[in-house]
């Protein structure tokens, strides 16, 4: 516990010392999306029976929570490659599974923290939806999802480049493709099959449902649940081949 409890705190540090740049970053990227798509499109289109604004804000909690829960990795890295943080870890009296779970718990922290930038920036807009328990959990297991997936691959990456790849080539198509600006069943049939594959498309849809006070489908937690403790056992072991 108190190894997991120094790994978050290094990582809240970090955060609080970048705080602004933190802030900054994680507002411009939502606000443009709002003022492009959103206010571009108007309030008068209607999707789902809700205003575009309306239908975008929660694919925005959904896409923003995974890359910032997946930006992580990044924070890793730069100790790993630049620093040389890791080998310190890799010397102390620390359990891999502390250190696993206090970068997860860090990145599901950046992620809320974003998701609360969005909702803020949303409520500025006009926009009121609700921030119910569904809402808040759906949004925690896609942070853990993608922040286990991202500890795990930042033990594989031999190099920070290698790890910009892997967000260019799955993060960044994953953000647009599954269904935060657009209907996932408006896609062509095919399409539809090989999306409703993406985690982000099960989260999208989840958080939607709960902002929309809709009954939540059960199978998309559970999917995301399911996923997340995968990812997490698989981040576990590749930190200990790591540690080897």
């Amino acid at each position: 516990m108190n190894g997991m409890l120094a790994i978050y705190f290094r990582e809240l540090l970090i955060l609080r010392k970048r705080f602004f740049r933190q802030l900054a970053s994680m507002s411009v990227s939502p606000l443009l999306y709002l003022i492009a798509f959103g206010l571009g499109m108007g309030r008068d289109v209607r999707v789902e029976g809700h205003s575009y604004l309306e239908f975008l804000v929660p694919g925005l909690v959904a896409m923003n929570s995974m890359v910032q829960a997946f930006a992580i990795a990044s924070e890793i890295n730069i100790a790993r490659f630049y620093w040389h943080i890791f080998e310190e870890f890799q010397a102390a009296p620390l359990r891999n599974i502390a250190y696993v779970t206090g970068e997860v718990l860090a990145g599901i922290t950046r992620a809320l923290f974003s998701t609360a930038i969005i909702l803020v920036i949303a409520l500025l807009s006009g926009v009121v939806l609700s921030y119910n328990l569904y809402f808040w959990l759906a949004v925690i297991l896609n942070s853990f999802l993608f922040a286990s997936l991202a500890v795990g691959l930042a033990m594989l990456v031999k190099s920070h480049s290698d790890q910009a790849l892997l967000t260019n080539f799955f993060i960044t198509p994953m953000a647009f493709l599954g269904g935060t600006f657009f209907p996932v069943d408006r896609m062509p049939g095919w399409v539809q099959h090989v999306l409703h594959f993406l985690p982000l498309t099960h989260a999208a849809k989840a958080i939607r449902a709960a902002a929309f006070n809709l009954p939540p489908d059960p199978f998309s937690y559970l999917l995301l649940a399911a996923l997340g403790a995968l990812f997490f056992v698989l981040a576990f072991h590749w930190v200990n081949r790591a540690r080897e």
